[in-house]
């Protein structure tokens, strides 16, 4: 495959690494839009959130499981927001299922 993410999962391209276990990966976001900023996949290909399904959807409940664990180990103690995009009209950047973890400020509501 030629997902940027799956290569990341991998190893074959290095992140700065946040959390890990054996469904999810979270790493720091290259282009961080916060102060905090960490990008939390599943490790198993989804292509996005239209694709969640009975199948793959108890890795999704994983995700939003680790996400406040995530969260505490980056000081969000005052709130974050997780948003994830699908497709182009929602400007999904890369073809693999993620959620946007924001935080470490207080965020512009115009950021939906």
């Amino acid at each position: 495959m030629d997902c940027i993410f799956c290569k990341i999962i991998s190893g074959s391209i290095p992140s700065n690494k946040v959390y890990e276990d054996e469904q999810i990966l979270a790493f720091h976001d290259i282009n961080p839009q916060a102060p905090v900023h960490v990008i939390v996949i599943p490790k198993q290909h989804i292509q996005s959130a239209d694709e969640v399904n009975e199948f793959n959807s108890p890795i999704v409940a994983k995700i939003f499981e680790a996400i406040p664990k995530i969260a505490k180990q980056c000081n969000l103690e005052n709130g974050y927001r997780i948003i994830t995009n699908i497709g182009n009209d929602g400007c999904q950047s890369v073809s693999h299922m993620h959620f946007h973890l924001l935080g470490g400020k207080k965020l512009p509501e115009s950021i939906v």
